[in-house]
């Protein structure tokens, strides 16, 4: 076993873990992170991704939940303006649910609790004569338009990782974490590569259960403790369709059954709709869209859209495990969206601290509150509070606003790309995009194209920066390029990263 003491090991490598790493390296801690699969995999993966107060919690009177999560959004689109941007959503009303004036007053809350700055405020829309009101069926007359952000998730919690590497954290993917035992005033952790089989072990002083869906296993089988907090695993999925209507806003919309689900223009030629809520039972890892969840999503959105949907017009759809503090809630709908930590340091032991639940909106502030829980045990941890919210996330180093100026600039230095190119490399890379491109004069400077905008030099970034094994690490989490993409396209980029892994250990054990 290695001599090195870490200070914190983190089990999971979502958003919560990657971004506690992010604030714990920050202030010159010595962490690592664990993830059995790739960086943000799981749930961070499945979001509807946006960064947003969450305008229905209002009704279940989680009034703190919202305006935390609103006081976020401005200060999350600051530090990675490449990755996360405004949207304007569009509320209908609609006849037999919520009263005009009850949306009416929600919106003036949601306008009024969070400190918006920046972004616009709500206004009230008259359907029939409003384009936006064009792409759907008459069930309304008016309608409310207010404001949210959205996020590319995955970047989101890799660019945090990075942050964290660049700190010094020790990251490793594809490592599962077997077992962890207290050994007097720190933990034992037993680490497995999932490629290799191999086993490796380190000690730390704290450990850090941010493991998701898995977050009991990990109390009850790695760690082998007692606990009477649990989780309650809540399913939310999605379905994407060609493109619904042409302009730019989003829309959030009422069902009968008193949820509310969302349409976004999507990756430019689609739209996506989700999101569901219901509980579930299974491995977390065995999560996938029912086809009644299909069916539901469908039938709704046909009901405000004139296009109407079936499960056949579903070109992609996704599935993800929230895993949420146990409330006792007599539903999955009203079970509480916002963070539990629970820390158990009895009798001076080594800490673990155990994540449930949390929004991606709030992740940042839950990696403050875990550092604070921890320096309950370790005093200095608690120092330099706050400095996540002020330092721009890697390749975010541009004032907000100014993306699409910036996509500008690469394509004039950079003339053989489309604007919708340099748009795309921009809102995945910002800054970054210039080190991919590097000197290119040429589109085969770039290397090979592998389909969906992918290239050669995309590919070689993602895996030397970005923890990128696999085409699905590529394709369907670092972008969403799968989605224009044949099974023949990916089945090949996935054998050239092999190739290229293996070209690499090679190297290594030369070396």
């Amino acid at each position: 076993m290695s001599g090195a003491v870490y200070d914190i090991a983190i089990i999971g490598g979502g958003i919560n873990g990657a971004g506690i790493a992010r604030d714990a390296t920050g202030r010159g801690l010595k962490v690592l992170i664990a993830e059995q699969n790739d960086l943000g995999s799981g749930t961070s993966s499945a979001s509807t991704k946006l960064i947003h107060g969450g305008l229905r919690y209002l009704e279940h009177y989680e009034f703190k939940l919202v305006r935390h999560a609103l006081e976020e959004r401005e200060r999350l689109w600051a530090i990675a303006p490449h990755i996360i941007w405004p949207l304007r959503f569009v509320l209908p009303h609609r006849k037999g649910l919520r009263p005009a004036w009850l949306l009416r007053l929600g919106l003036f809350l949601y306008d009024h609790l969070g400190g918006r700055k920046r972004l616009p405020a709500t206004k009230t829309l008259l359907l029939k004569r409003d384009p936006v009101g064009a792409p759907l069926r008459d069930v309304s007359s008016i309608g409310f338009e207010y404001s949210d952000c959205w996020v590319q998730d995955n970047r989101l919690v890799v660019l945090n990782v990075r942050d964290a590497a660049d700190h010094g954290a020790d990251v490793r993917v594809r490592t599962r974490c077997v077992s962890a035992r207290r050994e007097g005033d720190l933990w034992r952790v037993t680490l497995e590569d999932v490629e290799t089989g191999a086993r490796s072990e380190v000690r730390a002083k704290a450990l850090v259960n941010a493991a998701g869906p898995w977050v009991g296993n990990v109390i009850s089988g790695v760690a082998g403790l007692n606990s009477a907090d649990r989780a309650r695993l809540v399913q939310g999925s999605h379905i994407v369709v060609k493109k619904l209507y042409d302009h730019d806003r989003c829309y959030i919309f009422q069902n009968p059954d008193g949820r509310i689900f969302f349409a976004i223009p999507y990756e430019e030629d689609f739209t996506l709709i989700g999101t569901t809520d219901r509980d579930y039972t299974a491995a977390p890892e065995a999560v996938k869209a029912s086809p009644e969840e299909i069916d539901y999503l469908t039938k709704a959105a046909s009901s405000y859209f004139k296009t109407r949907l079936t499960p056949d017009d579903v070109v992609w759809s996704y599935s993800g495990v929230r895993a949420l503090y146990d409330n006792g809630a007599a539903n999955a709908q009203e079970t509480t969206r916002d963070y539990v930590l629970q820390l158990d340091s009895s009798a001076g032991s080594a800490p673990i601290l155990s994540v449930f639940g949390g929004k991606i909106t709030t992740y940042r502030c839950l990696a403050e509150d875990a550092m604070e829980k921890l320096a309950t045990v370790f005093p200095a941890w608690g120092r330099d509070k706050g400095w996540t919210a002020k330092r721009p996330l890697p390749g975010g180093g541009f004032p907000v606003g100014t993306a699409g100026a910036l996509a500008e600039a690469i394509r004039r230095e950079h003339p053989y790309l489309s604007e919708r190119e340099a748009r795309r490399l921009v809102r995945h890379y910002g800054l970054d995009a210039r080190a991919i491109l590097g000197k290119a004069r040429n589109r085969a400077d770039l290397g090979r194209d592998f389909g969906g905008f992918v290239t050669g030099a995309e590919v070689a970034h993602l895996m030397a920066r970005e923890y990128a094994r696999t085409a699905a690490d590529v394709v369907w989490r670092r972008t969403k390029s799968g989605l224009r993409m044949t099974q023949a396209e990916i089945e090949a980029l996935d054998r050239y990263m092999a190739e290229r892994r293996a070209a690499d250990g090679a190297t290594r054990a030369a070396g």
